[in-house]
């Protein structure tokens, strides 16, 4: 969970424009040494992520017509995504169609632990327990091979007008509180269903984790109710089409009850099973990607909220 700058060199070439007067002559002299080395750059503070560029000279031609001045040798930054960059898109693509991992043929397991594994060998941040900044936020699941979710993300699959809409861990660094957090959706409503916890900063990569209680959220009505045309049940479509006409009728009794079920609070139990404590290994950590591994040796891949890499 943080990041380390690495030290980039850029090549620069002068060229000299085609149409100079005396005095820009003397000026484009310039010492035979073509290729400098330019200081490293950190574009992002926080994660000092490495950044290539290529570095080109404009010539005069280029900047307007012969008649007009121009500046012969400017140079020109065009950034290139950095090694970890193309890795991590790499990584992302690979989740598509996985359904978070639950449908990853044995394959597309072996082409993703191997990308992970290269991003944990460049891992920015050695220490990420140290840049608890970083860990801030919430974080969308992308990819896990923890076998405990995997009946939930199957029974999402198949629940008719049902959605697994995200999970996700919502991190308070400065509290030391750890939020888990499911959101299922459907033609009427939407609620959650999370876990708060609490974590302990053990080593610089792991932290032990003390779940506390759980919470069923209140469910929240949707405003209009908008069915599929059919859906898959028990390996035969069905044609919802002769339920629209009920439509109005259902949306009527729905906002009336919406006020009386929103009113209420959510549903807190404890927890105090043997279950209730586990510890998290951080392997790979920036401001968008953070890679863990559980301590059953699952892997979990999270990509912060906001990230583009959530288009994937």
């Amino acid at each position: 969970m943080a990041s380390i700058s690495s030290i980039n060199q850029f090549t620069c070439k002068t060229f000299r424009g085609s149409s100079l007067n005396s005095k820009s002559k003397l000026n484009a002299a310039v010492s035979p040494v073509n290729r400098i080395n330019f200081p490293a750059v950190s574009l992002r503070k926080s994660t000092k992520l490495k950044q290539n560029f290529t570095v080109r000279a404009v010539s005069e031609d280029e900047w307007g017509p012969d008649n007009e001045p121009a500046a012969p040798g400017v140079a020109v930054i065009e950034e290139k995504p950095s090694e970890i960059d193309i890795l991590k898109r790499q990584l992302v693509d690979s989740f598509y169609g996985t359904n978070r991992g639950l449908s990853a043929s044995s394959e597309t397991r072996a082409e993703i632990v191997e990308l992970i594994t290269q991003l944990e060998a460049k891992n920015p941040t050695p220490a990420p327990t140290e840049a608890l900044t970083l860990l801030n936020g919430k974080w969308i699941l992308a990819y896990t091979t923890f076998a405990g979710l995997f009946p939930l993300l199957s029974r999402g699959a198949s629940l008719p007008l049902v959605k697994l809409e995200e999970i996700s861990q919502t991190i308070d660094s400065e509290n030391f509180t750890v939020q888990n957090s499911v959101v299922f959706t459907g033609p009427l409503a939407t609620t959650s269903i999370s876990t708060n916890a609490k974590f302990e900063v053990r080593s610089p990569k792991r932290v032990q984790i003390k779940f506390e209680e759980g919470v069923i959220g209140t469910p929240q009505l949707t405003d209009s109710i908008v069915l599929p045309e059919n859906v898959e049940f028990l390996g035969q479509k069905i044609d919802l089409a002769p339920f629209k006409g009920l439509l109005t009728s259902v949306q009527d009794t729905a906002s009336s009850v919406a006020k009386t079920i929103s009113s209420r609070p959510p549903l807190k139990f404890s927890i105090s099973n043997s279950n209730a404590e586990s510890w998290l290994l951080t392997t790979y950590l920036d401001d968008e990607l953070r890679i863990s591994r559980g301590d059953g040796g699952s892997i979990f891949v999270l990509i912060k909220e906001g990230s583009p890499l959530l288009t994937f």
